[in-house]
């Protein structure tokens, strides 16, 4: 994933609702089995479902994420600004070619046995 100087959406969404600790955004449903397109992997019936259980409150967290995100991006406090101050050095740090592997953390339910990673490769520019 090619980022630049910035942090990649997806990135920072993980950040921002791990240190929330919003159990069904983006990255709690796929904790759940929520199959999206966007993550490369086969479309489920039971990965519809997931989303479609937790619509409301992921339309909720992707809200929340996006303006988190973009206020820090503005230079806005946030309640997360050091969490993304932080993930933000480790990425410019990032040598060319190589990852940052995050596992997620928060209030993980127990019926899921596969727990999702954001996995970043640091390219050129």
């Amino acid at each position: 994933m090619a980022a630049g100087g910035d942090l990649p959406h997806d990135l920072a969404t993980f950040v921002i609702e791990q240190a929330l600790g919003l159990e069904h955004g983006f990255w709690g449903c796929v904790a759940e089995g929520a199959t999206f397109r966007s993550l490369n992997r086969k479309r489920t019936p039971q990965g519809k479902a997931v989303i479609d259980r937790h619509r409301a409150e992921l339309d909720r967290a992707e809200a929340l994420a996006n303006e988190i995100h973009f206020g820090w991006r503005r230079g806005e406090p946030t309640p997360v600004s050091a969490e993304l101050d932080e993930m933000l050095e480790r990425w410019r740090a990032l040598p060319e070619g190589e990852s940052i592997v995050l596992t997620w953390s928060p209030r993980r339910s127990p019926r899921s046995r596969w727990q999702p990673r954001f996995e970043g490769t640091r390219a050129s520019r």
